[in-house]
């Protein structure tokens, strides 16, 4: 899949050349200024997705490189086709309008040569301020301690003594080339600040192993809650060495539930806690494939009040039938930007927010940190406090 994905970035690279510099109303220097600039690009994504295997600490200035890059050049795609589109429609239009049409005193001339060169000049050089004015943005919404979200939850049938139980949700953080210690610091400390009953990390916590990112997550350790911490794997907890990040987790305090379940007694009443491993977890290891009935096994059947934390939304298609009132996930970032946004729906069935599903609930987080690109526009990051309150008529 990467050599492909690679293989058409300098293509897409030389269409954006193709289509924008010639259109700019720049002389020569600029003009080669702004090809090396693509070519630069061209050269840095690929690495910057690659830097992982490099040495530190080039590794990561590489990935700030490739993924800065990446991030400007999304913006620049879109905006360059959507400008395509229009320059297209232009022509479409001028070949089956007559050469004038009157309407309402006004004529209008749709092959007038020289009101399409000064459109594809301003468009040209918008598209480059918009790509400007997005990536800019969009890295100050990635860079900043994401933003506390509160979400109330009905359950049927939650026991009085449950009412008001809060799970805090941290989840796709990325620890790794560009967001180290001091950002997952940020994050500890406002979540020690909300005096959650448990703190749920669903899954994406690392992106590298445990040598190299062992010091940066350590502030994970500082994290209280009245019942404890646990956490589930995510995609890139198996791309980043699963069997390392397993132990290395649990020796910090933290409860690690995989296919597994606790349960949390809590004034005077029973809470089941679930927890599932990544739902592509069997491509690594087939016995660790995600299992959501697995994971009640053995759990009391007089507790009625059943949690899932799995990272994918997709997971609850399992979910529903094995009796949880509610699954909390991550993984989807909210698509974190344009245009992820929206083909990310076409791989989950939920993208954001809450939504229902059979007799259950699902909560799908846009993430704590970012991937890749330090870009957020649309989708912000997001601290989630969850509240379970009784459903009317309960």
């Amino acid at each position: 899949m990467f050599l492909k994905l690679f293989s058409l970035i300098p293509l897409l690279h030389i269409y954006i050349g193709w289509r924008l510099l010639p259109a700019l109303p720049w002389d020569s220097n600029a003009i080669v200024a702004g090809a090396l600039l693509l070519t630069a690009s061209t050269v840095l994504m690929p690495l910057g997705m690659l830097a992982r295997r490099m040495p530190e600490p080039r590794a990561d200035l590489l990935a700030w490189a490739g993924f800065l890059f990446m991030g400007a050049f999304s913006s620049l795609l879109v905006l360059t086709v959507l400008r395509d589109l229009v320059l297209l429609l232009w022509s479409a239009a001028a070949a089956v309008a007559p050469d004038a049409m009157a309407g309402q005193g006004q004529i209008i001339d749709w092959k007038r040569g020289d009101g399409l060169a000064r459109f594809r000049e301003r468009s040209a050089l918008l598209v480059l301020l918009l790509t400007t004015v997005l990536t800019m943005l969009g890295f100050i919404n990635a860079r900043r301690v994401a933003a506390v979200l509160k979400v109330d939850i009905p359950i049927a049938g939650l026991p009085q003594a449950l009412h008001g139980f809060t799970i805090v949700q941290i989840t796709d953080v990325h620890v790794g080339p560009t967001i180290k210690r001091g950002y997952l610091q940020r994050i500890v400390d406002v979540v020690n600040g909300l005096k959650a009953d448990v703190v749920a990390v669903t899954g994406d916590l690392v992106d590298g192993s445990v040598s190299h990112l062992a010091h940066d997550v350590e502030p994970l350790a500082a994290l209280q809650s009245r019942h404890g911490t646990y956490f589930v794997t995510g995609n890139h907890e198996y791309y980043s060495g699963v069997e390392g990040w397993v132990p290395h987790l649990q020796g910090m305090g933290v409860n690690v539930l995989m296919n597994a379940h606790v349960v949390l007694e809590h004034g005077g009443a029973r809470l089941v806690l679930a927890g599932i491993t990544d739902f592509g977890a069997h491509h690594f290891y087939p016995d660790q494939q995600s299992d959501p009935a697995r994971a009640l096994h053995r759990a009391p059947g007089d507790v009625h009040t059943r949690v899932l934390l799995a990272h994918q939304p997709r997971s609850a298609a399992a979910a529903e039938p094995a009796g949880y009132q509610l699954q909390i996930s991550g993984h989807t970032h909210g698509g974190q930007f344009l245009p992820w946004n929206f083909l990310v729906r076409l791989q989950q069935p939920f993208t954001a927010g809450l939504a229902r599903l059979g007799n259950m609930w699902i909560y799908t987080s846009r993430g704590t940190g970012y991937w890749g690109p330090p870009k957020r526009i649309g989708a912000p990051s997001e601290i989630t406090v969850i509240r379970l309150v009784r459903a009317e008529g309960s």
